[in-house]
């Protein structure tokens, strides 16, 4: 198995094509090799890999791999080089959704980690300081023991450095300006919550038009400090094709990125639907003699 390889300077020629030609760009997650597969061939432009999607596939919410239980980065790496990368024919790019705030590791060996398993493109998800909300008293401890945004961007800034695509996400207007003045991300997306619907889902009441508004205010900001950046809208009350398109129709957004969307609540429904047929069946009543 030889996965075909790519390169930073093919991946954005690609993808500034697609925005050339008023095409959205598509970014999925997967948390395993069928799911990736299937998102190549219905045609995603990038396949993200975290640990947050490889726990959604074990039946988890994204948000539980911001508990201390498992080494994100080693998750991430790990299942990439085994179930992703031999499942793909390389008409998608692979995006690793790194901790930059991994106190034991070396985000320079991380990278290269990355570049030898045919990666080239990092985001800072994985997980990512800016899911915490920054008026809590938890927030005030991580960033005082050094977990911080910082980080964040520094990496960021090293990928480009290393020739790969970076990929900036936060969830706040105040975490978005940082990152999009000090890493200059090639592509950004201002991640308007978690997605609502199925199983695990959080829906904050939201509506989609909420959505759109609050992602698209982002999008005015962000695109005043680097007007070649390419923004992608994610998360809240779009959980839908319809609501995708609705984010289309009403922002400046050059594509939208799914999670849950494509991965998580499509399997809970299908397999649920399938293996519930498969239990409702009976045995045939016997014949009387």
């Amino acid at each position: 198995m030889i996965t075909p390889r790519t390169s930073r300077k093919e991946i954005l020629k690609k993808l500034r094509k697609k925005v050339k030609k008023r095409i959205p760009i598509l970014i999925a997650s997967a948390g395993s090799g069928l799911v990736a597969k299937l998102l190549e061939k219905a045609g995603a432009d990038c396949i993200n890999t975290f640990s947050g999607a490889r726990l959604r596939s074990n039946g988890m919410g994204t948000m539980s791999m911001l508990w201390p239980i498992l080494d994100s980065n080693k998750q991430t790496l790990n299942y990439t080089r085994e179930d992703i990368m031999p499942a793909i024919k390389g008409d998608a790019f692979i995006c690793a959704c790194l901790n930059a705030n991994d106190p034991l590791k070396d985000m320079r060996m991380v990278l290269n980690d990355c570049k030898a398993m045919g990666v080239e493109s990092v985001s800072n998800i994985g997980p990512s300081i800016s899911y915490v909300d920054h008026d809590s008293e938890i927030f005030r401890v991580l960033t005082k023991s050094g977990i911080t945004i910082d980080n964040e961007i520094e990496m960021l800034k090293l990928a480009k450095e290393m020739d790969m695509v970076s990929i900036g996400l936060a969830f706040t207007m105040e975490d978005s300006i940082r990152i999009m003045e000090e890493a200059q991300p090639d592509i950004f997306c201002f991640h308007a919550g978690t997605t609502k619907g199925g199983l695990t889902g959080y829906d904050s009441g939201e509506t989609i038009a909420g959505t759109a508004q609050r992602t698209e205010e982002a999008n005015k900001i962000l695109r005043k400090i680097k007007k070649d950046v390419m923004l992608i809208a994610h998360g809240a009350a779009m959980s839908t094709p319809e609501d995708a398109q609705y984010i289309l129709n009403h922002t400046s957004c050059d594509g939208i990125w799914t999670g849950s969307s494509t991965e998580r609540i499509p399997i809970e429904k299908a397999v649920y639907s399938a293996a519930k047929e498969f239990a409702d069946l009976r045995f045939p009543k016997k014949k009387k003699k």
